[in-house]
């Protein structure tokens, strides 16, 4: 008797490359809840995107839910490194690590939009104890600019952080997190001509001038120079 192999097949992509079925789920899951929201796809609208069987998305996730949570978890999980990487060795010059702080996350939101999207508008569907999960990442992400903001006001470089004598700091954190998460929403390099590096040096500019700073630009020699 011939023996059966045990090796499931993978996904093809639409420029025909075989991809890891795990992954062809992933990305058409954040494709179709960014386009038309977790609640109304289906499981089946998943596989049918990634051209497997329903079935054998129980091969790799439990549910639905589970999909959405890991996709989400992922995301979280990646944009904290990439804004911890940003801040190593920037030293501590509190206008340089909000300018790092900044670019970093609004990159992260020009470049990965879809999961971007998904991450910030449907994670509130998520089962209480994978809320709480991401909704502790996400305070993290805040924190991580809290200090930097305070740290910059202690050092009397940031000005606009107190006002009739009412501490600002986290109320400032949230505006400039918004500010740069919404760009996930309009951005399109193809439509608008913008660069994303571009965009970034611009939310950073629009940063620090919320906080009272110069504005800063990175210069020859990767060294930071108030204009």
């Amino acid at each position: 008797m011939a023996r059966r192999n045990s090796r499931r097949p993978a996904a093809r992509t639409a420029e025909g490359r075989d991809t890891p079925p795990a992954e062809a789920i992933e990305a058409a899951a954040f494709d179709l809840f960014a386009r038309q929201g977790f609640q109304v796809t289906t499981v089946r609208d998943v596989m049918r995107a990634c051209g497997l069987t329903q079935g054998a998305l129980y091969n790799h996730f439990s549910s639905k839910e589970e999909l959405l949570a890991t996709i989400i978890r992922s995301t979280q999980a990646a944009l904290e490194r990439e804004l911890g990487a940003a801040l190593t060795g920037i030293g501590d010059d509190p206008i340089a690590q909000l300018r790092a702080f900044v670019r970093a996350y609004t990159l992260r939101h020009t470049r990965k939009r879809v999961e971007a999207v998904v991450a910030n508008r449907e994670w509130e569907w998520l089962d209480a104890p994978r809320r709480q999960e991401i909704r502790a990442s996400r305070r993290r992400v805040r924190e991580m600019l809290v200090r930097i903001l305070e740290s910059g006001h202690a050092a009397g470089a940031f000005r606009a952080l107190r006002r009739n004598g009412r501490d600002d700091v986290k109320i400032v954190a949230m505006a400039i997190l918004n500010q740069c998460t919404d760009v996930a929403y309009w951005y399109n390099a193809a439509h608008d001509g913008w660069r994303a590096e571009d965009v970034a040096d611009l939310h950073a500019d629009l940063a620090l001038r919320t906080v009272g700073a110069p504005p800063t630009r990175l210069r020859a020699g990767d060294t930071i120079a108030a204009e």
